[in-house]
């Protein structure tokens, strides 16, 4: 296939990443269609103007940048996909007592999968999007490649996609730094070369979690904070409302700082203890992604078990179908957190990655 007479389709969310991935596209002379997903039924009609809900802004800056570039724009509605198969998951996790992390649930589901399938309807051949990562090969397989600039890296956030999906998607930023992307943004004269960036969950209002998972789930239940060994320390506001590894706001005087060290959703009991007790030597996956075969036997690699960690050495073994993994640190890792994710890398190169199921603590 001739790549300048293929269409390429481009994920714009109306950011300055996605739309100088779609400049850069451009530029090489590619046939560039944007297409920019609206989550919410709130946003008028067909996401113009006048929709006052959460997609609105970005659709518009998204529409503007493809009229400055000159490509055609769609405006793909899944909000009913993005309540099933991210808000849903997403709620679940925390009633469950687990800490989720959505953007690796959308990135599969919705973004390289809903998406994506648009995108094929549309006559694209591939998807881009303003990632920062990269796409290599290995044994002639496409392979998920962290990004040249490590701050921005988001490899970790893209690990749960399929090898299928993977072979569909191109990151036309992967070989760039930040500053470098928002320079030649401004060189383009894209109107969002300066435009901040959300750090925040974007289906959160105000990042406020407490509001949205109690209009979500109703008003959480008190239960006790308990010592490891089960001893009552005080009463927690909601097992919702803490995180593996907290210190602050659990109202609790002690000789030393307490920490949580785990949260026990069957009993609905917050476990506390001191520092040396948030440790574990020891975690569980399940949900297992390979872009390997998967393997049989133990063997040794990195992993990151949160997005703004560095990739730490462990000892990996797979359960006997692929579906599991274990984990070995040779040094004790610190707020092992249930509901994220647990990427496995050799060197620059994601080889599969797991949803965290449970920790063992480091003795």
């Amino acid at each position: 296939m001739n790549l300048q007479d293929s269409v390429i389709a481009v994920g714009m969310s109306g950011g300055v990443d996605s739309s100088t991935a779609a400049a850069l596209l451009v530029r090489e002379g590619r046939r560039v269609i944007g297409m920019t997903m609206r989550f919410h039924h709130n946003d008028g009609d067909d996401g113009d103007d006048g929709g006052d809900g959460h997609c609105a802004p970005a659709v518009r800056d998204a529409r503007t940048v493809a009229e400055r570039l000159g490509i055609p724009h769609h405006v793909i509605d899944l909000a009913d996909r993005f309540e099933r198969d991210v808000v849903s998951v997403f709620t679940g996790e925390y009633a469950a007592g687990r800490t989720p992390n959505p953007c690796v649930h959308c990135n599969r589901q919705l973004k390289f999968g809903g998406l994506l399938d648009h995108a094929r309807a549309l006559g694209a051949h591939a998807l881009a999007t303003g990632h920062y990562a990269r796409i290599g090969r290995r044994d002639g397989r496409p392979m998920l490649r962290r990004a040249v600039d490590p701050i921005k890296d988001q490899s970790y956030f893209l690990s749960g996609l399929s090898r299928e999906q993977l072979a569909q998607v191109q990151f036309p930023l992967g070989e760039y730094r930040k500053e470098d992307t928002r320079r030649l943004a401004r060189e383009i004269g894209l109107p969002v070369a300066d435009k901040s960036e959300s750090m925040e969950i974007c289906f959160v209002p105000n990042n406020d979690y407490r509001t949205f998972l109690d209009e979500r789930i109703g008003p959480p239940r008190p239960g006790p904070i308990i010592t490891s060994d089960g001893r009552v320390l005080g009463e927690h506001n909601g097992l919702r409302y803490y995180t593996i590894g907290q210190r602050k706001g659990l109202g609790i005087a002690a000789e030393r700082p307490l920490y949580v060290i785990r949260i026990d959703a069957e009993r609905n009991a917050l476990v506390a203890g001191f520092e040396d007790e948030t440790y574990s030597s020891e975690l569980s996956a399940d949900q297992a992604n390979w872009y390997i075969d998967p393997p049989a036997a133990p063997f040794e690699c990195q992993v990151k078990i949160r997005y703004n960690q560095r990739p730490v050495p462990c000892r990996v073994i797979p359960d006997a179908h692929g579906l599991a993994f274990h984990v070995r640190f040779p040094d004790r890792i610190r707020a092992i957190a249930p509901g994220q994710s647990a990427v496995l890398y050799d060197d620059e190169y994601v080889i599969g990655s797991g949803i965290i199921a449970s920790a063992v603590p480091a003795h």
